[in-house]
C-alpha cells in the first residue's frame, strides 16, 4: 500500500523516507491530536513534554483505530513542538520513535519547532495522514 524510497540526490534520513508513494485509493486525514486527556484538558505540568507526547500517542493510535487504520497505514506526519531547543524536539521525536506508533513515522515526516499551539500549555501536536485499502 505504502512504497518509501530516499532518492540518492539527497542526503540519507535519520529514520524517516524522504518519498512515500501510495497505492491505496482512500486516505484518512485526521485532525491534529493535542496531548488532552477524555475531558479536553492538557495533560502533565508545565513543561511535561514526556507526559504531553505520550498523551498525544494514545491519542494519535485512539483515532487511526477510528478510521481503521493502523501506524504502518500513515503516509505523512508532521510533529509540531512548542521549542526553538533542538535537543527538545530530538528527545519528542525519540519519544515517539520509542513508542507503539512509530512506524507512522517511518514514512514522509515533518518535525518542527513552533512558538504557540492552540491550547494553553500544549506543547506536541502531532497531524497524521493515513492510507486505507478500498472497501471490500
Amino acid at each position: 500500500m505504502l512504497s518509501k524510497f530516499n532518492p540518492s540526490t539527497v542526503h540519507e534520513p535519520s529514520g524517516y523516507s524522504h518519498v512515500t508513494i501510495t497505492s491505496a485509493g482512500r486516505l484518512a486525514h485526521l485532525a491534529g491530536q493535542c496531548p488532552l486527556d477524555l475531558s479536553g484538558q492538557v495533560v502533565g505540568s508545565p513543561g511535561d513534554y514526556e507526559a504531553q507526547t505520550d498523551q498525544v500517542i494514545t491519542n494519535c493510535l485512539a483515532v487511526l483505530a477510528a478510521a481503521a487504520a493502523q501506524p504502518s497505514d500513515v503516509a505523512r506526519s508532521i510533529v509540531y513542538v512548542v521549542s526553538t531547543d533542538s535537543s527538545v524536539l530530538a528527545g519528542v521525536w525519540d519519544r515517539l520513535l520509542a513508542s507503539e506508533l512509530a512506524p507512522a513515522f517511518t514514512t514522509a515526516s515533518t518535525l518542527l519547532g513552533v512558538a504557540a499551539l492552540g491550547y494553553k500549555g500544549q506543547l506536541i501536536e502531532v497531524d497524521l495522514t493515513a492510507a486505507l485499502p478500498d472497501p471490500a
